[in-house]
């Protein structure tokens, strides 16, 4: 689905993933609107580390939920993910890797793109 959103480098926003199929609305992309309320704005690459933490915090990804078509993340997915618990993953040195190319512009709100380049996958 092409989108106009900006990313945290100011140029399109780029495809997240489609396998698993990600993001908020379910269309590949990192985009946000006002009833994303978790904020997806950050495409990571999930870690076996990261996913263990994320589980230990109370947010299970890598448990498949059929329910709601979500298969569970395996360690070299693609996933949006909410913002904060980016951050919360960043200040317990748990971050995983950043899709700069794909995280949403929205997510300098809440940290600074130095932070995001440090993690950045290129």
């Amino acid at each position: 689905m092409p989108t106009s959103a900006r990313n945290v480098l100011g140029t399109l926003l780029q495809t997240c993933s489609l396998d698993p199929v990600t993001g908020f609305y379910r269309d590949g992309c990192c985009n946000t609107g006002a009833e994303d309320l978790g904020l997806h704005l950050v495409c990571i690459e999930a870690t076996a580390e990261f996913l263990e933490f994320s589980r230990a915090v109370g947010n299970d990804l890598s448990t498949p939920i059929p329910e709601y078509h979500f298969p569970g993340l395996q360690p070299g997915d693609r996933w949006c993910l909410c913002v904060q618990r980016w951050k919360q993953a960043l200040e317990a040195g748990m971050a995983p890797r950043v899709h700069l190319e794909a995280t949403h512009i929205s997510a300098l709100e809440f940290v600074d793109l130095e932070q995001l380049q440090d993690y950045a996958i290129v």
